[in-house]
């Protein structure tokens, strides 16, 4: 374990992680051990350890996680018991715990008590129900973000980043974000040093570079399959051809205006957008599965030149192909 300087803040801080039927299991316990971590690693430095954590559920005992895993759960605590961090997590069970009135009138008055309140994933959708995030910038899961959105139009969503922080309200993406989340709270409480340590323990990134687009890309365009699967189908076999909105509508048997309108409809992309994210979708897997020079790949993926794929990856991963081969290259 690293050894740290005696330098760390000693106040407690309890933390409480809210649980339900069919909680996502790893949005739950992946922050709880980085908090976990932290507490031990500055245990190991004589000091006293920073965080009280407690997992609480409505009615307390135990819960029954996605996975099926069980977990150990206190009773939700009374108005005006010490908080210092809310955390929400996500899961499966999400929509059938946002009609829980009472869980949520619960959330929305312990958030009120708390120094700062945060989400794991589609946890976002519980600080929505509860009014939390009205007028907020919000991340959740990236499949979940038009829905989040949809729902609650009073939530700015932002669908890219790992996590957001708006004030005291800090919101993650899906699952494993959690953990990057967790990681900037530990940097805010106790410093860099006890928040890279932590990293480097439970081995992640301290701050993931680029955002979720990464896991993400064309798959949003699934949605719209059934109306242009076979569009996509033949745009993934013309990358490196003209593939211009006239040439598109052509293709799609539409006007263009008639064709931009429906595909905006449909995928919430504009044509050049989501032809943009394609690429860069094959690039990707050219990057991680094979040795083509980059040049080559810009070439076969229909960018033209490196800077023009290098400007699309900065654009939509927040990195640059050569960064992109050497994190994720097999």
């Amino acid at each position: 374990m690293p050894k740290l300087p005696r330098s760390a803040p000693n106040a407690v801080r309890v933390i409480e992680v809210l649980a339900y039927p069919a909680v996502q299991l790893l949005d739950v316990t992946g922050p709880f051990q980085v908090f976990a971590s932290a507490n031990d690693i500055v245990a190991e430095t004589g000091g006293a350890p920073p965080y009280v954590l407690r997992v609480v559920a409505k009615g307390g005992d135990s819960v029954m996680a996605s996975g099926g895993l069980a977990i150990a759960a206190g009773p939700l605590p009374r108005r005006g018991a010490a908080l210092d961090t809310l955390m929400i997590a996500g899961g499966p069970g999400v929509d059938a715990a946002s009609a829980d009135l009472a869980l949520i009138k619960w959330i929305g008055e312990r958030a009120r008590t708390a120094r700062r309140v945060a989400s794991v994933c589609t946890g976002a959708f519980l600080l929505a129900a509860a009014g939390v995030l009205d007028g907020r910038r919000a991340a959740t899961h990236w499949s979940c973000c038009a829905e989040l959105a949809r729902r609650y139009p009073a939530v700015r969503v932002e669908s890219d980043p790992i996590f957001v922080r708006d004030g005291a309200i800090w919101t993650s993406a899906g699952v494993t974000a959690g953990i990057d989340l967790a990681l900037a709270l530990v940097e805010e409480d106790l410093g860099r040093d006890v928040a890279l340590a932590v990293a480097r323990y439970l081995v992640v990134f301290l701050k993931r570079p680029g955002g979720q687009a990464q896991f993400s890309t064309a798959l949003s365009l699934q949605a719209a399959e059934d109306r242009f699967g076979a569009l996509h189908a033949w745009i993934a076999g013309h990358l490196a051809d003209d593939i211009s909105l006239p040439v598109l509508a052509r293709e799609a048997g539409m006007s263009e205006r008639s064709f931009s309108r429906r595909y905006v409809e449909a995928t919430g992309l504009t044509p050049v957008h989501a032809v943009e994210r394609l690429r860069v979708e094959a690039a990707r897997r050219l990057l991680s599965e094979s040795r083509l020079p980059v040049k080559r790949i810009s070439q076969r993926c229909g960018f033209g030149s490196e800077e023009t794929m290098r400007r699309s990856f900065l654009r939509l991963l927040a990195t640059t192909p050569l960064d992109y081969r050497a994190r994720f290259s097999s």
